[in-house]
């Protein structure tokens, strides 16, 4: 299974249609476009994953700079997500809070 990043795309674009653009490279597990929590806008990027390695590596050299949409895609394997501490979020001086 491979994650991958789908960036610069058009506010108005939906889960169906960038799906169909990756379904013609293989078998799309699941599209997630991200979304503003407060205003459920569109940020203008999402992910894709696909079950078999090859195909998304097809998918990603094929689809990397493709116009949709008006908009020529950022198309990428996603990095795995940073682990985030725990903690009020203060910044250590001196090792004292």
């Amino acid at each position: 299974m491979k994650n991958i990043f789908v960036g610069n795309l058009n506010f108005g674009a939906t889960e169906d249609s960038v799906r169909s653009l990756f379904e013609a490279y293989g078998p799309v597990e699941r599209v997630n476009l991200v979304t503003d929590r407060d205003t459920g806008r569109a940020k203008g990027f999402g992910f894709v994953e696909m079950s078999a390695n090859a195909d998304a590596d097809r998918a990603i050299a094929g689809l990397n700079g493709t116009d949709l949409d008006g908009r020529a895609l950022n198309v990428s394997e996603a990095r795995p997500k940073p682990e985030r501490g725990f903690g009020g979020g203060g910044q250590r001086r001196n090792n004292r809070w």
